[in-house]
């Protein structure tokens, strides 16, 4: 028997499976440090991304805000005494002119409270009537007693003085010259007195007439309130206008301070707004918007403010300048661009989905040949319903993907295919 030379293999298959899993540890151990560290890539078709370029221009910061359209002004009609319903003059949507009557109230408690006023006035002017009659008999019997003293007293005097004249002569005695001068002196006193108690009498007189009169008046005043209560049973149109939002049917009962309706005023209209209370501290009067009406763009500038916020909103009254759009209507909502700045030239990049999952602090940046697109970090400031604008990290002629990068994770790059 011849032995046979058994040659070697060079590559068993046990070193070449050996190999092999090495060769693919390898390559597990660099995949994974290449798509979990800061450079990692994802294939992405371009016809599902948004190319945007980043242009200088013009740049004004404005919010979209919605606006109804109403009269320019507008009054309110509230009950201002409460009654029942009894009879409407007029219906809703009609136009009124000032003084017109819309509906008519009862309240029995007023009517009689008027009906008793009236009679209490009566009474009094009566009673003021009487106690100056009685005023003026006493006066005129104070008067006749005043001339009564009087003459007694011109009497007494001249007495006197003749007595005085025969005494010093001797003529008579002065016993009896003693009551003439004792009568003289009496009268004397009690005319004075008289005197006195005429001119008290007619300052009591005039005091009384004038608190009679004061308390007339005061009376006369008070019924002329209660008239007027009675009076504004019937609701009347304050201005001319259209009566709008009647909130009121025959048998109804309406309380003190109730809403009937409103009048409004036809000459004009005015566009109230609500914004977002975020723009509270930048809102203020002279600010302008701009809408579109029958594709023709209009203006508005912001002339009140109601500082009250409600619901997270607050609202501004804005009015036209310039032409006023025609066919435009109460009750229609307007869309507002509201300007919170001027106009001003800026870097900027349109708006797009980017800004949800970035915030704004980077974005992808296409590479200058194409191919790729990498993080870039940016700062954006303010904003519009179009562009951001950018404050740094970006200039005029890159192109930035800005459509959304909501499956995008963590990847570093994108790897644009066509």
């Amino acid at each position: 028997m011849v032995d046979r030379v058994i040659k070697k293999k060079k590559w068993p298959p046990r070193k070449i499976l050996t190999i092999a899993g090495i060769a693919a540890l390898v390559l597990l151990a660099f995949g994974s440090y290449y798509f979990t560290s800061g450079k990692s890539r994802l294939n992405q078709d371009l016809d599902r991304l948004t190319i945007s370029t980043v242009t200088k221009g013009p740049f004004q910061e404005t919010i979209p805000v919605n606006g109804t359209v109403l009269p320019i002004k507008s009054i309110y009609l509230d009950a201002t005494e409460g009654g029942r319903v009894e009879e409407k003059y007029v219906e809703d949507g009609t136009f009124m002119k000032k003084g017109q009557p819309i509906l008519r109230l009862s309240n029995t408690n007023l009517e009689l409270n008027l009906a008793g006023q009236e009679t209490n006035v009566f009474t009094q002017l009566s009673q003021m009537q009487l106690a100056r009659i009685n005023a003026q008999q006493n006066t005129v019997s104070k008067l006749t007693q005043m001339a009564d003293v009087e003459s007694s007293f011109k009497e007494a005097e001249r007495i006197y003085n003749l007595d005085k004249t025969l005494f010093a002569q001797k003529a008579i005695g002065s016993q009896e010259f003693k009551q003439a001068e004792n009568n003289y002196n009496y009268y004397l006193e009690k005319e004075k007195l008289a005197r006195e108690i005429l001119k008290q009498d007619t300052v009591s007189t005039k005091q009384q007439t004038e608190q009679d009169k004061e308390s007339y008046e005061h009376a006369q005043s008070g019924l002329a309130i209660m008239r007027k209560k009675v009076g504004d049973l019937i609701l009347r149109s304050p201005i001319e206008g259209q009566l709008t939002s009647l909130d009121a049917e025959v048998g109804q009962s309406k309380k003190e301070g109730d809403r009937l309706g409103q009048i409004d005023v036809l000459s004009g209209f005015k566009v109230q707004v609500d914004v977002d209370q975020h723009y509270i501290s930048r809102i203020y009067n002279g600010l302008t918007g701009v809408f579109n009406f029958a594709d023709s763009n209009y203006n508005l500038r912001i002339f009140k403010v109601y500082t009250q916020v409600t619901n997270g909103h607050f609202q501004v009254d804005m009015q036209f300048v310039g032409k006023v759009p025609k066919g435009i209507r109460r009750g229609q909502t307007l869309q507002i661009l509201l300007a919170l700045s001027e106009a001003r030239q800026s870097v900027l990049v349109p708006r797009g989905g980017f800004y949800n999952q970035t915030g704004g602090n980077w974005i992808f940046k296409v590479s200058d040949d194409g191919k790729t697109a990498y993080r870039a970090d940016i700062q954006l400031g303010n904003q519009n319903p179009e562009y951001y604008e950018v404050l740094q990290g970006l200039k005029p002629g890159d192109k930035v993907v800005t459509s959304s990068y909501e499956n995008y994770g963590n990847i570093q790059e994108l790897v644009l295919k066509k």
